[in-house]
Order: C-alpha cells, then sequence, then structure tokens
C-alpha cells in the first residue's frame, strides 16, 4: 500500500458494506428509523448508525495517531465504550446522526489514506470500525428492517 492507496480488497469491502449498511437504513420511513426495537437494549436504527459512526470517529482518532507516531495500543472497554456512546448520540437528531457518521467515514478513510506506509495496526481498526462491525450488526438490522416492513 502506497501512501493514497489503501489496501485495495479492505477498501472494497469497506464500501461494500457500508452501503448495504446506509442502503437498508435509509429505506426506512422517517418514523422507523427512530422505532425502539433494533436491539432490546432500547436501540433504534438512529441509535445503530448513531453506534456505528462513533466507532469510525474513533477509527480516524486511532490513524492519526497512527500517521503521527503517537499512538499506543490500549485496551479499550468496548462495553463502556457502547454506553458512552449511546448516551451521547441517543437525543440527536436523526439527520445529525447521519451526517456525523457519514462524516466519521469520510474522515477515517482519509487519515487511512494519508498513511505514509502499509500498517498492520492500521488495518486492524479499519476492519475493526468498518467492514467487521458493519457485518457484525447488519443481521439484526435485516431483520430489523423485515419486522417494520411486516
Amino acid at each position: 500500500m502506497a501512501q493514497g492507496i489503501p489496501d485495495g480488497k479492505l477498501f472494497d469491502e469497506e464500501d461494500r458494506l457500508w452501503s448495504e449498511l446506509r442502503g437498508l437504513i435509509d429505506g426506512l420511513p422517517p418514523d422507523q428509523v427512530e422505532k425502539v426495537g433494533y436491539f432490546d437494549e432500547g436501540w433504534s436504527a438512529k441509535d445503530l448508525i448513531g453506534h456505528i459512526g462513533s466507532w469510525l470517529a474513533e477509527a480516524g482518532l486511532v490513524l492519526e495517531r497512527i500517521r503521527g507516531g503517537t499512538y499506543r495500543p490500549e485496551e479499550i472497554e468496548v462495553d463502556a465504550t457502547n454506553e458512552r456512546f449511546f448516551d451521547l448520540m441517543h437525543d440527536v437528531a436523526y439527520r445529525d446522526v447521519q451526517a456525523q457518521a457519514v462524516s466519521a467515514r469520510t474522515r477515517m478513510l482519509q487519515a487511512w489514506r494519508s498513511l505514509p506506509e502499509p500498517s498492520a495496526e492500521a488495518d486492524r481498526w479499519i476492519s475493526k470500525a468498518g467492514p467487521d462491525h458493519y457485518a457484525e450488526h447488519l443481521p439484526r438490522l435485516k431483520e430489523w428492517v423485515a419486522q417494520l416492513d411486516g
């Protein structure tokens, strides 16, 4: 991977799954985007996109630290971070949550392209926040969209 050119396979997978995720959520009528039930813990599809966008923002920060040589791998308490992200984004309007997710993804991809050399840790964060994360949520999202349509 030269500067500005992310790993092609990972980049394509991220883009494909992002498009699938966004297509499902964007296809929901506005009154159903915020309907609770995606997760029993009180999540809506809007909360899901807020969750994804928050992790994309986190990945963007990590990639900037990798580029700057200041990244220190640390164990992240995922459940606590997820709870914090939910608390921060839950009451935000859908339009703003959606814009934050798109912006965070763009920033993450730009940070990825700006890396001066290949980085296994960067690719791990891209996978973790992007395609692996999308793939983790897509089966339930598909079920939820079908429930709402039915």
